[in-house]
């Protein structure tokens, strides 16, 4: 039997989508405008380490077994039923956390590096296409090695991960 394609879920991503990656975009124009280059390497590290941190909680959730989170809220420990929920919607929850948000930082930090090689080439006159080389794939080095990274402490430490991570959405939405 053949699962149907959720389409109403697929045209919600791409609008959340759309309006995160705006959000996202106009605060790092803001946070960038006429700014050093110390504080823009660090919005781009900000957004490099918000991408890595997502696409790991996103792949914690899609690797977990539900049956400890199950224990955690009959047991009526805070984030119990939040992570239960999280797990039962893993699909979503990981579209949501490895697509929209870890994408989008990871085209928002590219977008980014750019930036810095123009006004690195600017104030230094160093050659354009030589900073805009070594400034793109230093963000694609840190990224990619940070995800690894996160990809193995999801895998290995997906409880702890996700019981840290529903205690924090509790923070903002009650459980039922």
């Amino acid at each position: 039997m053949k699962k149907k394609i959720n389409s109403e879920w697929i045209i919600k991503a791409t609008l959340i989508g759309f309006l995160i990656s705006l959000i996202f975009t106009l605060g790092s124009e803001i946070a960038l405008k006429n700014v050093s280059l110390l504080w823009g390497i660090g919005v781009a590290l900000f957004f490099i380490t918000l991408g890595v941190i997502f696409d790991m909680l996103g792949t914690a959730i899609t690797a977990a077994k539900i049956q400890p989170f199950n224990s955690m809220a009959a047991a009526k420990i805070k984030g119990g039923k939040t992570a239960v929920c999280l797990i039962k919607n893993a699909s979503k929850v990981a579209s949501f956390l490895n697509d929209i948000v870890g994408d989008i930082c990871g085209i928002i930090s590219g977008s980014i590096g750019l930036v810095l090689a123009i006004s690195i080439h600017q104030q230094y006159n160093i050659n354009l296409l030589s900073i805009t080389l070594l400034t793109t794939s230093t963000i694609a080095a840190l990224t990619i090695g940070g995800k690894a990274l996160g990809k193995e402490l999801a895998l290995s430490k997906n409880v702890l991960i996700i019981s840290s991570f529903a205690k924090t959405v509790t923070l903002f939405k009650k459980e039922n």
